[in-house]
Formats: C-alpha cells, sequence, structure tokens
C-alpha cells in the first residue's frame, strides 16, 4: 500500500481544490496516494491549521508544508523527507 500524503482541509475550502492541482502531479513521483483529512472533525487540527489550511503532511503535524505551494516546492520537501 502507498504512503499517504495528508491534505488537511475542510468543507467549502477554495484554496484546497487549488492545492490539489499543485499535489496531483507529484504524488507518483513519490508512489504516494492522497488522503483528505477534514481538520473540522478533530479539535486539536482545527486548532493547529484552521487559518492555515491547505496544509500537507505526512503524519507529523509539527512537520508540515503550508499554502501556498506549487509543485515545485512540494517535490522538494517530499524528497528531503522521504
Amino acid at each position: 500500500m502507498p504512503a499517504e500524503l495528508l491534505l488537511y482541509t475542510t468543507l467549502g475550502c477554495s484554496l484546497c481544490e487549488k492545492a490539489k492541482a499543485e499535489i496531483w502531479p507529484v504524488l507518483d513521483d513519490f508512489a504516494l496516494r492522497l488522503r483528505e483529512v477534514d481538520i473540522s472533525d478533530d479539535l486539536d487540527l482545527e486548532r493547529r491549521f484552521g487559518a492555515r489550511i491547505p496544509v500537507v503532511g505526512l503524519g507529523d503535524p509539527d512537520d508540515v508544508l503550508g499554502w501556498p505551494f506549487d509543485s515545485s516546492k512540494l517535490r522538494n520537501w517530499l524528497q528531503a523527507r522521504l
């Protein structure tokens, strides 16, 4: 099963749609699958990321890449971690 790239998001996040357009081209290069995490379901995540979404991460909420980012910046961030 491929590792997951988490996209911290919530309903109605228009910037999250823009972020997904930057994320999709990068997933195959790192054998990742995208999993969206709705921060409204988790009080800690909502406090942590509420004003910052979209945010991507690999599971450690202290090590994330926040918007704005493009495919190139995301690629560099992933290369440093995988």
